[in-house]
C-alpha cells in the first residue's frame, strides 16, 4: 500500500530521530466489510491486520509520543479512551501523547468505525502494542546499562533503575527499534495497578464543542477556500432534462456551474452566494420524475411480499410444541440519522493528488470508492477524518465527500467546501431500513417457554463505500456507476437479523432471516442495525409470555437465562430500580423492562423504567430510567455512562417519535417539523447508569448496547400502562390515544 507521507518525510527536520512508520498491506478485518471473514487472528484486536508496532506508536528523539489509530472519533469519546489505554501501558500522562485518527496517508486501515468495535479492536491493538513498546524500551535500557531488566521499570516517559539511573524514551529510541511485528501476547498492566484506565478522565474533544471552537469539519476554513452547493434531484430516479444557468448571470462571486449528467452544482467565492445560486438554479431546472416508492401505509406488507433470500440462523429441538401460544408482528419504519449538522466535506486537488477532509466512518473504503468514481489510482486520493456534527451510522458523509471531490477536480488548486442543506440531509441520507419481525411463541404447563419461532424481513444494513456505486454522485453523473449490490451481513453479528437469536435458553426454537435484495428506499447502517427491532420484539414477547405464565417479567427472564453475566446485569438493574417492591401506579402509569447482550457478543445492558401516559392526549412522560451495563474492562466510566445515556435518549426518540415519511414519488419528511425527534421536554426525568466492571476481561463494544433494551422497556411500559400491546413503531401519542379509546 502506498502512503502519502514517506519515511524520508517523517525523518526530516530539526535533527530529531523519529521512528519509522509503516502500514501493513493487509486490510484489517471488520464484520461490516464486504468480503468473507478471515481465519481467527492470532494477534489481539486490529494487530491481526497491521502487526507492525510502529504502525501504532512512534516516539521521536525528543521523547514525543504519537499514537495512531485507523478508527475515527464520532462523538463516542474514542480519542479519550485510546489515549487512556496507551498512557496506562506506556506509563505516561494522557496529556503527554499526541493522537492521530483515521487518515489514509498515516494510519492503519481498520475498516469502518462501526458496530461498537473501536475500543474492542483498536483499543486492544493499541494496548498490546503500547505494552510491547514499553517492554522493548526497558530491554534496550537494560542492554545499555548492562543490568538485569528486572531492576528497571517505566515511569513518566523514561526507564528508571533502582540505582537512580534514568534513560528517557527519546534517548532509547533508534531508527529500527520498533520496526518489529507484534507478539501474540503482551505484559499488560494489571487492573489493580491502573493509574489512568478505569478513571473518569475528561474528554479531549469536548472543549471546542462547547465553546464554539473549530470542532467539526463544518468549521474548517482553508486559505482561498471556495464554497459549493449541489442541486440534488427532487426524488429517486429523477432525470435532469434541462437547466438554464444563465439565470445566474446577474450574480457576482459565481466561480463555476458544474453539470455532469444529473449531477448539478455551483461553486462560489462565498457560502451565502453559493446557497443563493443553488436556489436560483433549482428553480430553473426541469426534472422528469417517476413514482417509484411504495405506499407508506402498506410498507410492512410491501416488504414481506418482496423477493427474499431466506436463511435459517437457528434451528433446534422440535417445533409446534403444545402450550399457551401468542403471535405478533412488529414493524419499524425507515429511520433518519438526524445528524444535527448537515453533512459536509472539504476537498482540494494539488499536484494531481486529491485530499478530502471528511466525517466518513471509513476513510479507506471511501478512498477506494472516490478513486473509482474519478478513475484515479487510490494512491492519488487521501482521505483524512475530521469530526462531523452528528453520526449514528452511515449518514450523508460519504456522499458529500464525493460531491466535494467532483468539484475539486473541476477546479484544481482551490479548496472547496460543500455542505448539504437540511432538506437534502433528510431526503438523501441512507436511512435505517424499515423492517418487519413476526414471532410465534408458547409457554407450557410448567410455565417455561415450550416453543419459539422468529422471522425477520429486512433489506441490507450495509451499503457503505467500497464500490463507487454506493455514492449518490456516482449514480448521477453522465457515465454512471451502477448501484452496488446489497450486502447481507452474516451471523454471528448479522445485519437485519442482528440479535434475532435470543440469549435465553429455548429448547425448541427456529429463527429465519428473510434478506430483501430490493430496496424501496435507499438504506444502510443505522445505530444497532436490526438489533433494535429484534430486541424490541423478543423482549415484548418475553413480557407477554410471562403474563401468560403468571410470572413477574424479570423473574421470567431469569428462569430462562443461564448466562451469568446476563443474569447479573438483569438483577442489578432490577435491584437498583426497586423492581420487586415497586408500588402500584395510578391510572396511566406503567413499568417496563428490557434486556439484551448486543449482538450476543458485546456489552450486556438491562433497562428498567417508569412512564406516565396522559389519558387525554396519549403523550408519554418518562419519569425515570435505571440501566445496568457490563462492557468488560472499563477504560473510562464516564465514557460508558455517556454512551448508555445517549443511547437511551436516542432509542426513546426512535420508539416514541421518529419515522421517515414519503409519498409514491418523494421523501416528505424533509425538516424537523416533518421528522420530529425527542425534544428537551420529553427527556427522561432521571437516568442512572450502573456499571458492572469486569477487571481483566476483554473490552466489549458499548455504543449500541442500550438501543434495543430501551425500546423494549418503553414498549413494555406502554403495555403495562394502557393494557394493550402496540406492535407498530413509533409508539406515537396518536397511536396510544387510539389504542386507549379502543379499550
Amino acid at each position: 500500500m502506498s502512503t502519502i507521507v514517506t519515511r524520508r518525510d517523517v525523518l526530516a527536520g530539526a535533527g530529531a530521530l523519529v521512528l519509522s512508520f509503516s502500514i501493513a498491506s493487509r486490510r484489517a478485518w471488520s464484520q461490516t466489510a464486504t468480503s468473507a471473514a478471515p481465519p481467527k487472528p492470532s494477534l489481539p484486536g486490529s494487530l491481526a491486520g497491521t502487526p507492525r508496532l510502529d504502525a501504532w506508536i512512534r516516539i521521536d528523539a525528543t521523547g514525543d509520543i504519537t499514537i495512531l489509530t485507523g478508527k475515527a472519533e464520532l462523538g463516542q469519546g474514542l480519542k479519550t479512551a485510546l489515549l487512556q489505554i496507551a498512557a496506562e501501558e506506556l506509563k505516561v500522562e494522557p496529556s503527554a501523547l499526541k493522537l492521530i485518527t483515521a487518515d489514509t496517508g498515516l494510519t492503519a486501515d481498520e475498516g469502518y468505525t462501526a458496530a461498537s468495535h473501536s475500543v474492542q479492536d483498536s483499543g486492544t491493538a493499541i494496548r498490546n502494542a503500547a505494552a510491547q513498546v514499553r517492554e522493548i524500551l526497558i530491554g534496550e535500557a537494560a542492554r545499555r546499562l548492562d543490568v538485569d531488566r528486572a531492576m528497571l521499570h517505566a515511569e513518566n516517559g523514561a526507564v528508571v533503575g533502582s540505582n537512580g539511573a534514568r534513560l528517557s524514551y527519546g534517548n532509547l529510541v533508534s531508527d529500527h527499534l520498533l520496526e518489529v511485528s507484534a507478539a501474540p501476547s503482551s505484559k499488560l498492566t494489571a487492573t489493580a495497578d491502573f493509574k489512568v484506565m478505569g478513571r473518569p478522565v475528561h474528554r479531549v474533544d469536548i472543549p471546542a464543542k462547547v465553546t464554539g471552537g473549530a470542532a467539526y469539519v463544518q468549521d474548517m476554513r482553508l486559505p482561498g477556500m471556495l464554497h459549493g452547493r449541489v442541486i440534488r434531484p427532487p426524488s429517486p430516479g429523477a432525470v435532469l432534462e434541462r437547466v438554464d444557468s444563465s439565470a445566474l448571470q446577474h450574480m457576482t462571486g459565481i466561480v463555476k456551474v458544474v453539470r455532469d449528467g444529473n449531477f448539478l452544482a455551483v461553486v462560489a467565492e462565498q457560502e451565502w452566494t453559493a446557497v443563493q445560486a443553488m436556489r436560483v438554479l433549482a428553480t430553473h431546472a426541469t426534472w422528469r420524475e417517476t413514482a417509484t416508492l411504495p405506499d407508506q401505509e402498506r410498507l410492512a406488507t410491501t416488504l414481506m411480499a418482496l423477493p427474499s433470500e431466506d436463511t435459517v440462523i437457528l434451528d433446534q429441538g422440535q417445533h409446534g410444541e403444545a402450550g399457551h401460544a401468542i403471535e405478533a408482528t412488529f414493524t419499524r419504519p425507515y429511520l433518519a440519522h438526524g445528524s444535527i449538522g448537515p453533512s459536509c466535506a472539504v476537498a482540494q486537488t494539488q499536484d494531481d493528488k486529491l485530499t478530502i477532509w471528511t466525517h466518513t466512518q471509513g476513510v479507506f473504503p471511501l478512498r477506494k470508492a472516490i478513486a473509482e468514481l474519478l478513475r484515479l489510482s487510490p494512491d492519488k486520493v487521501r482521505c483524512i477524518h475530521a469530526e462531523g456534527a452528528g453520526c449514528y451510522g452511515h449518514n450523508g458523509a460519504d456522499d458529500v465527500a464525493a460531491d466535494a471531490a467532483l468539484l475539486a477536480v473541476a477546479l484544481p488548486g482551490r479548496a472547496i467546501r460543500v455542505q448539504w442543506m437540511r432538506e437534502q440531509e433528510h431526503s438523501w441520507e441512507p436511512f435505517g431500513p424499515g423492517m418487519v419481525t413476526k414471532l410465534r411463541a408458547a409457554v407450557g404447563q410448567d410455565g417455561m417457554i415450550s416453543d419459539w419461532h422468529h422471522e425477520v424481513w429486512s433489506q441490507s444494513h450495509m451499503m457503505r463505500p467500497g464500490p463507487a456505486g454506493t455514492l449518490l454522485a456516482a449514480r448521477d453523473i453522465a457515465n454512471p456507476f451502477p448501484p452496488a449490490p446489497p450486502v447481507a451481513l452474516a451471523q454471528p453479528e448479522g445485519g437485519g437479523d442482528r440479535n434475532a437469536i435470543p440469549l435465553y435458553k429455548l429448547p425448541n426454537a427456529r429463527v429465519v432471516s428473510h434478506f430483501l435484495p430490493e430496496m424501496p428506499l435507499r438504506g444502510s447502517s443505522m445505530r444497532s442495525l436490526g438489533g433494535y427491532l429484534n430486541v424490541v420484539a423478543i423482549e415484548s414477547t418475553m413480557d407477554d409470555l410471562a403474563r401468560a405464565a403468571g410470572h413477574d417479567p424479570v423473574a421470567f427472564r431469569l428462569l430462562h437465562l443461564d448466562n451469568a453475566r446476563g443474569r447479573a446485569v438483569i438483577e442489578r438493574a432490577a435491584d437498583e430500580f426497586g423492581w420487586s417492591t415497586r408500588p402500584a401506579l395510578k391510572r396511566g402509569g406503567g413499568y417496563g423492562f428490557g434486556f439484551a447482550q448486543y449482538k450476543n457478543l458485546e456489552a450486556y445492558c438491562a433497562i428498567a423504567l417508569e412512564i406516565a401516559v396522559d389519558d387525554q392526549t396519549g403523550v408519554i412522560s418518562i419519569a425515570r430510567v435505571i440501566a445496568a451495563v457490563d462492557t468488560g474492562e472499563v477504560v473510562n466510566p464516564n465514557g460508558v455512562r455517556n454512551q448508555i445515556e445517549g443511547g437511551i435518549i436516542q432509542s426513546a426518540s426512535w420508539t416514541l417519535f421518529e419515522q421517515v415519511s414519503f409519498d409514491r414519488t418523494r421523501v416528505t419528511s424533509i425538516d424537523w417539523s416533518a421528522y420530529p425527534v425527542m425534544r428537551f421536554a420529553s427527556v427522561p426525568g432521571t437516568i442512572d447508569v450502573h456499571i458492572i466492571d469486569q477487571p481483566g476481561a476483554p473490552f466489549l463494544g458499548i455504543a449500541e448496547a442500550a438501543q434495543g433494551p430501551t425500546g423494549a422497556a418503553l414498549a413494555n411500559a406502554v403495555r403495562d400502562a394502557i393494557g394493550r400491546r402496540l406492535y407498530h413503531l413509533p409508539l406515537t401519542a396518536a397511536r396510544i390515544r387510539e389504542a386507549m379509546n379502543a379499550s
